[in-house]
């Protein structure tokens, strides 16, 4: 089961970057405290300090012990070392997973490339340098500005999760409808093949046509 207990208002986010601050100002919104993760803290101090008492930053390490609910939202080629670096205080947490498998290569006529295969994914690479942790793959397929409290003219569109515990997934689709969001949970592990190239296809029309302001919708007859 995930932790329901006293500190689950408690929210670590791993990364310095937009969707890190996007996500951390989230949470905050919703009356939880946040601490923000970085290699280097200091370079969040200006964060911390507009962001009131219940924002606070620290190490990688300190902020995985902080947070009873995690999200990782660093780059993809960094996300592995961040675990190896966190993983002891990721045990029996939900950590909702936002990387993208993005290589350092350019993209090839609008498309991104990937450092992974069709047959993985960079949430199962993941999944097994912490295997305690419960990641549940969630924000990986939209721009920072849309992820919390999206407006689509009253429609909700849909964020596509998975991961191998089903209570971790239960409270990550909480989460998620407390921002705003539909919820299709696809199972385990595995489905992050599917979802993680979804942010191919998101982008694709923002580098041909600087178009970023669309989502995923999963409709049904």
């Amino acid at each position: 089961m995930c932790d329901d207990g006293a500190m689950s208002k408690n929210v670590g986010v791993l990364g310095s970057g937009v969707v890190g601050e996007t996500l951390a100002n989230a949470f905050l919104s919703l009356g939880y405290a946040v601490m923000r993760g970085s290699r280097d803290p200091s370079k969040l101090d200006a964060w911390r300090a507009q962001s009131g008492p219940q924002a606070h930053v620290g190490s990688f390490e300190a902020t995985a012990a902080f947070g009873s609910v995690i999200v990782l939202c660093v780059r993809g080629t960094a996300a592995e070392a961040v675990v190896r670096i966190a993983a002891e205080g990721l045990d029996d947490k939900l950590v909702l997973d936002a990387t993208n498998p993005i290589s350092e290569a350019p993209p090839e006529q609008s498309v991104l490339q990937y450092f992974t295969g069709p047959n993985e994914s960079l949430m199962e690479r993941l999944q097994k340098l912490a295997p305690k942790a419960k990641f549940v793959k969630a924000f990986s397929s939209v721009g920072a500005p849309l992820m919390f409290r999206p407006d689509f003219s009253g429609q909700k569109p849909t964020m596509f999760i998975c991961g191998d515990d089903a209570s971790a997934r239960s409270r990550a689709t909480e989460i998620l409808t407390e921002f705003g969001w539909e919820t299709e949970d696809l199972g385990g592990a595995p489905s992050a093949r599917a979802i993680e190239p979804l942010a191919m296809l998101w982008c694709i029309p923002g580098m041909r046509n600087n178009q970023w302001s669309h989502a995923f919708k999963l409709l049904r007859a």
